[in-house]
């Protein structure tokens, strides 16, 4: 309560970058790296904040981010681009089985031969 936001621990600031996208009433929001720089349990928080927050202002949420776990537990669509360009789509099992997936995030090919070693 009438604290500087600045002053508050990190976890919280992010949460209240999301309040004040939200106050706008957008039908889109985008959240870019939403889970940069917070601990498993804030990460954990997170993924529930925005499933609850797409249920209940009915929106559509464009995410940006690297945490797989993240994206893959509150996604109803994924679509990976490597390099800037689109190399899969589909819902989160069909992307994590991708080939082309697989191989430009781990570096394997799907056979089991590497192709990035």
């Amino acid at each position: 309560k009438d604290k500087i936001v600045r002053g508050l621990p990190y976890g919280i600031q992010k949460r209240v970058e999301t309040a004040r996208a939200l106050v706008g009433e957008p039908t889109l929001l985008l959240l870019d790296e939403p889970a940069g720089g917070l601990n498993h349990e804030e990460v954990t928080r997170l993924g529930q904040e925005i499933k609850a927050m797409r249920d209940r202002f009915n929106l559509t949420i464009l995410l940006v981010e690297h945490h797989m776990s993240l994206v893959m537990g509150i996604s109803d669509r994924v679509v990976v681009l490597d390099f800037g360009k689109r190399i899969a789509s589909g819902t989160p099992a069909e992307v994590q089985n991708d080939p082309a997936v697989v191989e430009a995030y781990l570096g394997v090919e799907m056979n089991g031969g590497a192709a990035n070693a």
